[in-house]
């Protein structure tokens, strides 16, 4: 038996091309499997060791130690105070074992051995592929559609198999079994059934893998594709950058008559994609990518992360596309949130700025409507700038003396600090009758102070959706507030 144990080892070994630890592994699993069917309790904890060398096999019955309250299974577990007798280094969750007699199997249990075996090792065999696979980094992969399940499309790579969400199809697109396929690996799942290969045809990656594969001087670090943004089936974009001064990197990635962009269109259903040039400026990075529209001017909101982009009124559909597709890839490509407008807006939304700045400067400041003109047109936009803007910097400014710019700093200075008195009152006034509120932090009870909430009566009086929109809090959370608000209404 020991020496049969061995040549089983080394030829199963050898034929499914897995370790022998791994059939070792299966068949002590198997043996264990068999051994508990010769119990009319199959509920017992069994293990065996083969000795790796000999080929002799041992067979143990096990029991965990658990709190004696918690006994459940007595054919398996041994309560603490009966093993705390058998041993004093005894712990919950130790496991004890008694050596037991080998037992013939017959013909259930070497079938039974026989079925474990062969799915450890088709489980092994399987992890073994897996990890072949995972060693060359092919993250672009091909395979043939080998039948349709749930509206799935099960993929034959190899002697691989991989799984095509219908979500991660291209939309409208009709696979049938046979059709040979390209897809992305997205994610590996581990499930009950072993590992489980998941592509994606809709992936920005699939698309930058395309590129990879039809344009050799990416692969050869003379090109780079910065980045890339789809609508799966209607159109992408994608920011490409020479690391060669030689290189055009446009018209590397389009090819001779357009060979390469097109075989890279044909693959994914007819998207038409766009090649644009990356930029390490945003403004000129967002007008690239909002290509073929013509960019006329663009204003940056920094703190936003987002930029006002004029155009004349003939570029404006073309600017946002159909059903805003051209504006929304250039967004998700460059990163930055658009706001396109025509000249005519700009100019209206920058009047009324500037209009709400001279009313700001003129009601805290005590200046005249000129005076305020002068600032907004210097680029002052907040008190803060002209309350700690460095003294020369305004001296610069036509017809403001030193004596002036004194002046409108210390009003500056003044006006911000009666800002933060009031706001402080607001927040204590806030603290009266509503700092026993259990959930209201000190960031809500400013809130509620800036929005006039400042009594447990104020508080009782508002519906859950005011208390949502002016904390931010969950609605549950803001209904029991309000109920607990209302309490003395009822006693």
């Amino acid at each position: 038996m020991s020496r049969e144990i061995l040549l089983l080892v080394d030829a199963l070994a050898s034929e499914k091309n897995v370790s022998k630890d791994v059939v070792f592994s299966a068949l002590e699993s198997a043996l264990a499997s068999a051994t508990k069917k010769k119990f009319s309790d199959d509920e017992i904890d069994v293990r065996v060791e083969i000795d790796r060398h000999t080929g002799q096999h041992q067979s143990f019955r096990r029991w965990t130690v658990v709190e004696d309250d918690l006994l459940e299974f007595e054919s398996r577990e041994i309560p603490f105070s009966e093993a705390h007798e058998r041993g004093a280094d005894l712990e919950v969750g130790s496991v004890i074992e008694e050596p037991m007699e080998a037992v013939e199997f017959g013909r259930i249990g070497a079938q039974t051995a026989k079925q474990v075996i062969l799915q450890k090792i088709r489980d092994a065999e399987r992890e073994q592929l897996l990890n072949d696979f995972l060693q060359r980094r092919e993250h672009l992969v091909s395979g043939t559609v080998k039948r349709i399940e749930r509206g799935n499309a099960i993929i034959e790579c190899g002697k691989l198999e991989a799984v095509l969400p219908r979500e991660q199809m291209i939309p409208k697109e009709n696979l049938r079994v046979g059709d040979r396929v390209k897809a992305y690996l997205l994610r590996i799942d581990r499930l009950g059934r072993g590992p489980q290969l998941v592509l994606s045809r809709t992936a920005r990656e699939f698309l930058i893998k395309l590129f990879e594969l039809e344009v050799p001087e990416i692969d050869e670090g003379l090109l780079e594709i910065k980045e890339a943004a789809r609508d799966p089936g209607m159109r992408a974009k994608i920011a490409v950058k020479a690391n060669d001064p030689r290189i055009d990197p446009q018209g590397t990635c389009i090819g001779m008559r357009g060979s390469r962009v097109q075989s890279v269109t044909q693959e994914l259903a007819g998207e038409r994609i766009d090649i644009v040039l990356w930029a390490p400026e945003p403004a000129q990075f967002v007008i690239n990518a909002l290509s073929p529209a013509e960019v006329n001017r663009i204003l940056i909101d920094e703190d936003n992360h987002a930029m006002d982009v004029v155009v004349e009124e003939d570029q404006l559909a073309l600017a946002i596309g159909r059903s805003g597709q051209n504006v929304r890839l250039a967004a998700e490509l460059t990163g930055w949130y658009l706001n396109i407008m025509t000249v005519a807006e700009a100019e209206e939304k920058h009047l009324e700025e500037d209009a709400a700045l001279r009313e700001l400067f003129v009601k805290n400041l005590g200046v005249d409507d000129d005076t305020a003109m002068v600032l907004v047109q210097e680029g002052f936009a907040t008190l803060e700038e002209v309350a700690y803007v460095p003294i020369a910097e305004m001296l610069e400014i036509d017809g403001f003396d030193e004596t002036l710019v004194n002046d409108l700093r210390s009003r500056a200075r003044d006006a911000l600090l009666n800002q933060a008195i009031a706001s402080e009152e607001k927040a204590e006034s806030g603290l009266v009758g509503l700092q026993d509120f259990e959930g209201l932090s000190a960031e809500y009870l400013q809130k509620l102070a800036d929005n006039g909430v400042n009594t447990r009566d104020d508080l009782a009086d508002l519906a859950v959706d005011d208390l949502v929109d002016m904390t931010g809090m969950e609605a549950e959370a803001a209904r029991a507030i309000i109920m607990k608000a209302r309490e003395h209404w009822f006693e």
